[in-house]
């Protein structure tokens, strides 16, 4: 059994793996830390997880948490992981960290973006941990990045085009919506009730959000050329689920049956990758609570544009459960232990 900490377990994020791994049957969560919380137990700040689990809360203690666990989940603040995480792997422990802090693989880069890297020798070690790109590197690596819930659902919605060369790497267009939890647990007034009830906002508008270097990181890997793309965010008044509709021009002539037999084949055999039939489109609905990432598209002839919509769970496929689903890599596990559950609906 794979003794678990998690480093940070007060947040969505944090909650959101011990659901998880209360049903997997190769983990067990040894060790939860929060400073905020600490001395409480996980059950009185989450009452969900009453008769659950009994652990208590603790102080961030590196030293005394590798002593209690094989493997560390980090679902940490920025710059919160970076402090932290070094001294896990110098004890032999493998992370899988859930900020920001080692997705980037330039240092210059993160501090345009947040601020100066504590330690910048471990980008560079640090694996990408989406498993539909990276799934050999993650098997191996001593610190995965799990990456962002944007960045998920809209690399997965452009990889296969992108490989195939079928879209210009220039003008693409990510439209976003998200529901509040993606903004995290702390408060914060324009995520109380009634400033979100009701409304329907873009923000971080102007290519000012931080997960914009991320995408471009990737996919220009993909693409085997820097290309840059115009993101645009949006927070819905609901408490889970991103949908990105993402648009792109074509390089050449095809219909939705054939860019759908590209992304089929592409993701033949992926336990997490749904890609819908022509006249499908993915809704938050029927991905909530899962791990599935569902993506539809159709081709806009008129524009000689191609339009892929994709959906996740913010908190799962976009966080914690594609953490877990990185921490069955890592071990050797098959990919879906604990991650079989499906959407709840309604």
């Amino acid at each position: 059994m794979l003794k678990v900490a998690i480093v940070g377990a007060s947040g969505y994020t944090g909650v959101e793996l011990l659901r998880i791994l209360h049903c997997h049957p190769e983990a067990a969560v040894t060790c939860v830390t929060s400073e905020q919380s600490s001395g409480k137990a996980v059950s009185e700040v989450f009452p969900s997880l009453r008769s659950r689990y009994t652990l208590i809360l603790e102080n961030l203690e590196p030293v005394r948490i590798a002593d209690k666990a094989d493997f560390i989940f980090t679902a940490l603040p920025h710059k919160a992981a970076m402090e932290v995480v070094p001294t896990f792997l110098k004890l032999g422990k493998r992370v899988v960290d859930l900020s920001a802090d080692y997705r980037l693989q330039d240092a210059r880069e993160y501090g345009r973006w947040y601020e100066p890297h504590m330690n910048p020798e471990l980008l560079k070690k640090a694996v990408y941990g989406l498993p539909e790109l990276r799934r050999a590197k993650i098997a191996g690596a001593d610190l995965v990045a799990n990456p962002g819930c944007y960045p998920t659902s809209i690399i997965l919605g452009l990889v296969p085009l992108l490989k195939k060369k079928l879209i210009d790497p220039a003008g693409i267009i990510a439209d976003s919506k998200s529901g509040v939890s993606g903004a995290g647990r702390s408060a914060k007034v324009d995520n109380l009730f009634c400033e979100v009830n009701d409304g329907f906002k873009a923000y971080a508008v102007g290519g000012a959000h931080r997960h914009i270097p991320e995408i471009e990181q990737e996919l220009s890997l993909v693409a085997g050329q820097r290309l840059t793309i115009s993101f645009t965010p949006h927070l819905v008044p609901m408490d889970r689920g991103i949908l990105s509709t993402i648009y792109g021009q074509l390089d050449k002539e095809a219909t939705t049956a054939e860019l759908l037999k590209v992304f089929s084949d592409f993701y033949k055999g992926e336990p997490f990758v749904r890609v819908l039939p022509e006249g499908s489109f993915p809704s938050t609905a029927h991905v909530r609570g899962s791990n599935f990432c569902d993506i539809g598209l159709s081709v806009d002839n008129r524009t000689g544009r191609v339009i892929v919509v994709s959906a996740i769970d913010n908190l799962v496929k976009g966080a914690s459960g594609q953490a877990v689903q990185n921490m069955n890599i890592m071990n050797g596990f098959p990919e879906n232990l604990g991650l079989e559950s499906l959407a709840l609906v309604p």
